[in-house]
């Protein structure tokens, strides 16, 4: 199957010069959602992974397939203020600014092995968050599993600098 027909492409969003990569189109295709979430499970099939850690928003929604299809516990690796209950959280930088991604403070466990998922790997700046988030409370991240890469940004090579498993399905050049 061929991603990259499935994925919507929008020019100028959200702002001139940027080429957005619309999911929702492969989330809204039954036969490719299946396939993606296939494709991102089989790596890791067979390996002990805990829990799945899915950043927020899409992440949400394919991480919790993926542990579906895993038979594990999903994490939901949200923007600040967004749990209702004890956080931790991690800030990260960036274009301008800082933002910040949180999970409850008994999300894992010391030890516990996690896959985080995602959508989408631009610059890395969200997954490393998460991923710094997740080891600081006692997680091993033991893979990063993503639909799409834009190779260009770099992000992907980021967290393969530090030693972290990353796949994705279909890379896009340019961003």
């Amino acid at each position: 199957m061929d991603f990259k027909t499935i994925i919507r492409t929008i020019p100028d969003y959200p702002k001139k010069g940027i080429m957005f990569r619309d999911v929702t189109t492969l989330l809204g295709n039954a036969p490719a959602f299946r396939r993606a979430v296939d494709e991102m499970v089989q790596p890791y099939a067979g390996l002990r992974i805990d829990k799945v850690a899915g950043i927020e928003a899409r992440g949400f929604i394919l991480g919790g397939a993926v542990a579906h299809q895993l038979s594990i516990g999903f994490v939901p690796v949200r923007k600040k203020g967004k749990l209702p209950w004890k956080t931790l959280g991690e800030d990260y930088a960036l274009e301008y600014g800082t933002d910040r991604v949180e999970i409850h403070e008994d999300a894992v466990k010391k030890g516990d092995t996690v896959l985080v998922v995602d959508d989408l790997i631009a610059t890395g700046g969200t997954a490393l968050a998460a991923i710094k988030l997740l080891e600081r409370a006692g997680a091993n991240v033991v893979g990063c599993s993503f639909v799409i890469d834009l190779p260009e940004l770099g992000g992907a090579a980021k967290l393969r600098a530090l030693g972290k498993d990353v796949k994705t399905l279909v890379g896009f050049e340019g961003h």
